[in-house]
């Protein structure tokens, strides 16, 4: 166990804790919140999402914003209207540290620097998703946390029951739209440092169908993943974790630009352990999945943000290199396989760049999902655009990607239409809302969480996708919420 410095009340004096980043500490509800121009009357639910936001301040200097407590924003829009509630996960350490009234969380899932020994050593702080009538709050480091979806009381550890294998559990479950399926899996399933995965399907009512044990070529991050109709798609990210170092005190992750991008292919249902082939890429950054499917060949087509270099700058290599933050770029990228060759090396021809600008935070219509898509929206940077950098630049904060517009890009015509929030705003991961009654791919809203580093606030940005470029609705948050993870919209219906 970690031997603590003094209580600090204020937080350290570095990017990721400073400007727009600054934590927040809020939780509350508001009503009938303002809005400039008109919410249509048919949306009628609620987008969940969650942000890092320690409570205390950290004992490791430098700590990672990734690694700030889970606070789950609920934006409820119903009858034009717009209301707002926020509450933190009730997390072993949350609850521990309050009592404490310090921070006892040592480094990035590092247990040998903490202060304390957790049963269960989590924030809980990377997505948040509805499923069978609670909300789970999601981080790849252990079981999810239950919460009400309507109050957000954290209801408690979720392990279906009993049924739940593994030790960790996927930031990114995937959903059949067709059944309500959850597809998940845990990497570092017995625990820190240890190659296994652990492959599950789970029914809509929460039933365990399958559970599959796998072996990963490497011990390295798997923080999305894909699925289509026949296959699931583990894209490995040459993050690595050593135990050795781990003991030492060390970084969870280090850049390993010596290991290949490793994807592995499997059948989605009746596999085994020998049944997943390990595809191998050149050594890049694998970010988020849009989506993957299956052709008229049976070819696996697979629709993932590439960088060429290591987005996670904060873990350098093991010679303390990394890219400068404005060097990154990252691109949506299709990658094809062959679910049945025996030839594993990626070559070029199956590789292409679909748009050309720096993007990630890919959705797609989930009602598409495992098919064949046309339309995908993200986050992009486009520096072309008119954002006042100068000005903005003293509140930005730290330790995330910066984005300053929504993108569209229809795959059948190759066209990009792009929304502009304004000069003084950053965008945070949209999330797609399908108009009613429309059974048509992609028509329908984008709502996202826009940073105004003018007014030091946060808005929610609707846009309608067939007019794209215009703002459809923007509600004034009271608050300035920093920059959070995932998120997900919930139709009142469910």
């Amino acid at each position: 166990m970690a031997t603590l410095p003094a209580v600090q009340s204020h937080f350290p004096n570095r990017p990721q804790f400073q400007g727009f980043m600054k934590p927040c500490g809020v939780e509350g509800e508001a009503f009938n919140l303002e809005i400039e121009g008109k919410i249509p009357d048919e949306i009628d639910g609620t987008f969940y999402r969650v942000m890092p936001d320690p409570q205390f301040s950290p004992f490791i200097e430098n700590d990672p914003w990734f690694n700030g407590d889970g606070n789950i924003s609920a934006f409820q829009l119903k009858n034009g209207r717009a209301s707002f509630k926020q509450r933190y996960v009730r997390t072993e350490k949350l609850t521990r540290e309050r009592e404490a009234q310090r921070a006892l969380l040592g480094k990035y899932r590092n247990k040998y620097t903490d202060a304390v020994e957790f049963k269960i050593r989590t924030t809980a702080n990377t997505n948040v998703v509805h499923f069978n009538g609670k909300l789970l709050a999601l981080k790849e480091d252990a079981p999810p946390y239950a919460m009400d979806p309507v109050t957000l009381e954290t209801l408690g550890l979720h392990n279906f029951d009993g049924q739940l294998p593994s030790l960790t559990f996927t930031a990114h479950p995937k959903f059949d739209p067709a059944t309500g399926e959850m597809i998940c899996f845990g990497y570092e399933a017995k625990g820190d440092g240890t190659p296994d995965i652990c492959y599950y399907r789970i029914a809509a009512d929460g039933t365990f169908l399958e559970t599959v044990w796998l072996v990963s070529p490497v011990v390295a991050m798997i923080h999305d993943f894909a699925v289509t109709a026949n296959h699931v798609v583990f894209p490995i990210m040459p993050q690595v974790c050593d135990i050795d170092r781990l003991k030492a005190g060390g970084e969870h992750w280090q850049w390993s630009p010596e290991t290949p991008f490793y994807i592995g292919v499997m059948p989605r249902v009746g596999a085994t352990a020998g049944s997943v082939k390990w595809f191998r890429h050149p050594n890049c950054f694998p970010g988020h999945v849009a989506n993957a499917f299956e052709d008229d060949r049976g070819q696996l087509v697979v629709d993932i943000g590439v960088s060429p270099t290591n987005v996670f700058f904060w873990w350098p290599d093991a010679n303390g290199n990394s890219p400068r933050p404005e060097t990154i770029v990252s691109r949506l990228t299709r990658i094809t396989l062959d679910p049945a060759s025996e030839h594993l090396d990626i070559l070029p021809e199956q590789v292409k760049t679909l748009q050309s600008s720096n993007s990630e935070f890919y959705r797609i219509d989930d009602r598409f999902a495992f098919g064949r898509h046309r339309h995908v929206f993200y986050d992009a940077m486009d520096p072309a655009l008119g954002t006042d950098f100068p000005s903005i630049a003293p509140n930005l904060g730290g330790g995330y990607p910066l984005y300053n517009s929504l993108e569209h890009l229809d795959l059948e015509t190759g066209k990009t239409s792009v929304y502009f929030p304004g000069r003084h705003h950053m965008v945070q991961e949209p999330v797609f809302i399908p108009r009613k009654g429309s059974t048509e791919e992609g028509d329908g809203y984008l709502l996202a969480l826009v940073n105004n580093y003018a007014t030091m606030g946060s808005e929610l940005h609707l846009v309608d996708t067939g007019n794209f470029g215009e703002t459809l609705a923007k509600v004034v948050l009271p608050i300035r919420l920093r920059h959070g993870l995932h998120g997900n919209w919930v139709d009142a219906a469910e």
